[in-house]
């Protein structure tokens, strides 16, 4: 039993797709999961001679800001729900809900457009129970100006005087941060799916760059026809980053366990989901509850989906700000859209985000036997 989807149905439609299609997917899928267990073997080694890596609590902070509207709506408890392509993020195992190909995209703009935001991904049925699928992030400000060489403090006042800059001088840079998932999900009996993460992290700040690896493991469980859990290990053997200045971080696990219950009312369903991240780098009184260096991020959602045709949401993020969402489901496209709101000193400006998933629905695309 694949988790029942708010949009088309995600569910195995039993077509066939085109030998051409799929005729490799058994040597990817060996390919792929030889790949994971190298990486992961990769990990424990750097991490056992990475004694001078330090644990930063926010080492991985912009791979923590969430993608798709629709997640973001429900205040990112997705952990459960996710059965589409943005699961390669939430949750790898939900990616074998799909039974077509899927594409997604979403741009966020933030301080004045300053700050981009850009995320997308790409999910492939195989067989009858695999898929692959690959997402990519990037947090980056771009043209920033280097004025280190542009100023000469003539009269030795330590202020720059319009007659002591060189405007030739100035040079722009990029600083962004990468993230590139490529997922495995398999689905082991009806009820029941796992999935696969091998994570690259590629982080630049102008001469200065860093490295880093990565392992997430998801599984999904669907106990019945209302009720789904989910639980998506993040940074699994932890995530070395590793900078060219001999600099070393590294990232936390992160365990995010997650349910959701499903109610068919008023023409349509409402879906409650809630989810709590789970962290062990000492984040104490910067958590919702924590003991020792463990700490607990509560958060959850409602989704009410009428008639398969328009979605309202409504969540809480684990920093408490309300989400509020929208989405409308056409025949191949979904359009899903948030706002977060931040009202409160100090914080950040309200946000807006739309998120773009295209289904190939198609005979030729279906998900067929391996």
């Amino acid at each position: 039993m694949t988790i029942p989807s708010s949009g088309r149905s995600y569910a195995n439609s039993g077509q066939k797709s085109l030998g051409e299609v799929h005729g490799g997917s058994r040597s990817m899928i060996r390919l792929l999961r030889r790949s994971v267990f190298l990486a992961a073997a990769a990990i424990l080694c750097l991490s056992s001679e990475s004694s001078s890596a330090s644990t930063g609590k926010y080492a991985g902070e912009f791979i923590a800001i969430g993608v798709g509207g629709r997640a973001l709506g429900l205040g990112s408890s997705y952990a459960a729900l996710a059965n589409d392509v943005t699961a390669g993020y939430w949750n790898p195992a939900g990616l074998s809900s799909l039974s077509y190909p899927q594409i997604a995209l979403m741009h966020d703009e933030r301080f004045g457009s300053l700050v981009n935001y850009d995320y997308a991904a790409v999910a492939l049925p195989v067989g009858m129970t695999s898929t692959l699928g690959l997402s990519v992030i990037r947090l980056g400000v771009d043209n920033v100006a280097n004025t280190k060489d542009a100023w000469v403090d003539q009269n030795n006042d330590g202020l720059p005087d319009q007659n002591e800059i060189d405007y030739s001088k100035i040079r722009y840079f990029n600083t962004a941060d990468w993230a590139f998932y490529f997922s495995y999900a398999r689905r082991l009996t009806h009820d029941l799916s796992y999935g696969l993460n091998l994570k690259f992290i590629r982080r630049q700040n102008g001469g200065q760059t860093a490295t880093g690896i990565g392992f997430d493991a998801g599984v999904q469980y669907v106990i019945d026809e209302r009720v789904a859990l989910g639980a998506n290990f993040q940074d699994l053997t932890t995530t070395l980053i590793a900078w060219n200045n001999g600099r070393n971080e590294l990232i936390s696990p992160t365990l995010k366990l997650g349910a959701a219950y499903f109610i068919d009312a008023l023409g349509g369903r409402f879906s409650p989901t809630v989810d709590v991240d789970t962290r062990f780098e000492g984040r104490k009184s910067a958590s919702n509850a924590h003991i020792g260096r463990v700490s607990f991020d509560f958060h959850g959602g409602l989704e009410f989906d009428f008639q398969r045709a328009i979605a309202v949401r409504a969540g809480i993020s684990d920093i408490g700000s309300p989400n509020f969402g929208t989405g409308i489901h056409l025949s191949k496209l979904d359009i899903d859209y948030c706002f977060s709101k931040f009202d409160a000193v100090g914080q950040l400006d309200d946000t807006h985000r739309i998120s773009l998933t295209f289904t190939l629905q198609a005979e030729q695309f279906a998900r067929g036997g391996e």
